[in-house]
């Protein structure tokens, strides 16, 4: 390679970012740029502080390997990273991917901004080794991806313990988000991209993050379009109860580490092994102390986060981008053992039943036959009570004041259906991310479907991409409405379904309104 070859190389992976220069990597066709500060790490006087500003470095920093992933226990079952990759509360970066060639525009060209799920408590921007990929060697789009805090560090809320000397902020996990947004907003043109053509996606904790910036004010402006891939929309939660879980969390850090007495303190000196741990413990007690929540979510704070963000659909108070939302065939199927966070049990089932009156449960057992003794009723009605109702609610909602397309993936290869799991929660993203060659994948697909399975993720894939470079989709995915109702079921053969299961979305809509009246002062 000669002098003006190896220039003009360094020019390319040399960018100007916030902080200071970064150089990244080239591999094959891809360009790549990994662990890049957002903002200062978060520890020491800075935990359970809002981000701050990044920390500027002289010379060039080497952006090559990924940063450290949030303090976490344990994988998902759907990850695609091992178990031994290293953690830190320093864990505030972001990584970008470009194609070597491009289709690039003058102005920039669209940015994919991921999102990573894991339930707020396990994750990070590594899971599915090589994620977006297949996006970005289209050519036609800027791929970013990046980590943020996690369990207690980052959703739980302890504001109530905070000082004037030290205070303590809400929604840490939510606002690393939007400062991550910002950085792109501030940076990404430095690496081809458009800052004014940013589509936000996730998947799971993900989409309801993506749901929750929808309706969060300091995120306007940040996102142009937005996709929300099994969103527990509605897994946001009141002051008083966050408060609850705080207090219950800090007597099990106490009895953990042996009993200090000032909560703020205990808070500031804990280890992130003692704070994951009893994080964990309060994780494992919530779904049946309080069936059908989860503790580690976004806080409706007043401030940051002002309202429920289904709230703020409902009033259009909402951003107005446009919308793909959807969930997979049956959600709930695969939550068992450790992760069965859902109202499954008869006992948490029960509970979510005394929110509302005789006839709406009755419609609700009607739409869910056997749901008091079957396994398979039972999973389907906590899928849909987490994911897949709380998704067509914001959807309709949504659709008053900008474009929403709805998709429900059915595609689940045979071994899957053999063990009553189907298309599940998670499994769209071994396609839509071309994961089929992980260990999970050739299991899903041993004994056969791979084929289907594959092409499925690349028409997902491709609708994805029109859609963060467009705002459209073809004729062939009309768009959703409280009226139509029109959903794409992507099968073995896409077709488009008007309302599919009306019979459980009316019941869950009287059950969900009975509810609502009775919770009313």
């Amino acid at each position: 390679m000669s002098i003006t070859e190896r220039a003009t190389q360094a020019s390319r992976l040399d960018v100007r970012v916030t902080g200071g220069v970064v150089r990244g990597v080239r591999e094959g066709s891809l360009l790549a740029w990994r662990g890049i500060p957002y903002a200062a790490p978060p520890v020491g006087p800075a935990r359970f502080r809002a981000p701050q500003p990044v920390l500027p470095w002289t010379g060039i920093r080497d952006a090559i390997r990924y940063g450290h992933v949030a303090p976490q226990l344990y994988r998902g079952q759907f990850k695609g990273t091992g178990p031994r990759i290293a953690s830190s509360e320093d864990c505030l970066t972001v990584n970008v991917l470009s194609a070597t060639v491009t289709r690039r525009k003058r102005l920039g060209m669209p940015v994919m901004v991921f999102i990573h799920g894991g339930g707020y408590s396990s994750g990070s921007s590594q899971d599915f080794a090589g994620q977006g990929e297949r996006f970005v060697l289209s050519g036609q789009v800027v791929y970013v991806s990046f980590d943020y805090r996690l369990n207690a560090l980052g959703y739980l809320h302890f504001g109530r313990y905070g000082t004037s000397e030290r205070p303590v902020e809400s929604n840490l996990g939510l606002r690393d988000q939007v400062a991550a947004l910002e950085w792109v907003r501030d940076n990404i043109r430095g690496f081809g991209g458009d800052p004014h053509n940013v589509t936000i996606f996730g998947e799971s904790a993900g989409g309801n993050a993506v749901t929750t910036l929808m309706a969060t004010p300091a995120a306007r402006g940040l996102f142009a379009r937005a996709i929300a891939q099994s969103a527990p929309t509605d897994a946001v939660y009141r002051t008083e109860l966050a408060d609850g879980w705080a207090a219950e969390f800090v007597e099990i850090l106490a009895a953990q580490v042996g009993g200090e007495a000032d909560a703020l303190r205990l808070l500031e000196t804990a280890s992130v092994a003692d704070l994951t741990t009893a994080a964990l413990v309060l994780q494992i007690r919530t779904p049946d102390a309080s069936p059908g929540t989860f503790c580690l979510a976004p806080v409706i704070d007043g401030d940051f986060l002002p309202e429920h963000p289904v709230d703020a659909f409902r009033a259009g108070r909402q951003h107005p981008v446009p919308l793909i939302i959807g969930t997979n065939d049956r959600e709930g199927s695969i939550f068992r053992g450790r992760v069965d966070i859902l109202p499954k049990s008869p006992e948490r089932v029960s509970a979510i039943f005394l929110r509302a009156g005789p006839a709406s449960r009755t419609r609700m057992l009607a739409a869910y036959p056997g749901l008091a003794a079957k396994q398979r009723a039972a999973a389907d009605f906590a899928g849909d009570y987490a994911f897949w109702y709380p998704s067509v609610l914001v959807g309709g909602l949504h659709s008053r004041v900008a474009p929403v397309h709805f998709y429900r993936f059915d595609v689940a290869p045979r071994i899957m259906r053999l063990l009553g799991l189907d298309a599940t929660h998670g499994i769209e993203m071994f396609a839509l991310f071309s994961r089929v060659d992980t260990l999970v994948a050739r299991t899903m697909t041993s004994l056969g479907g791979r084929d289907d399975f594959v092409r499925a993720g690349e028409r997902m894939r491709r609708n994805w991409l029109q859609f963060a470079c467009t705002g459209r989709l073809g004729d062939g995915w009309p768009a959703y409405t409280e009226e139509v109702r029109t959903t794409l079921i992507i099968a073995e053969r896409d077709r488009v379904e008007s309302d599919p299961r009306a019979q459980r979305r009316l019941a869950w809509e009287a059950f969900s309104t009975e509810a609502h009246e009775n919770e009313a002062p």
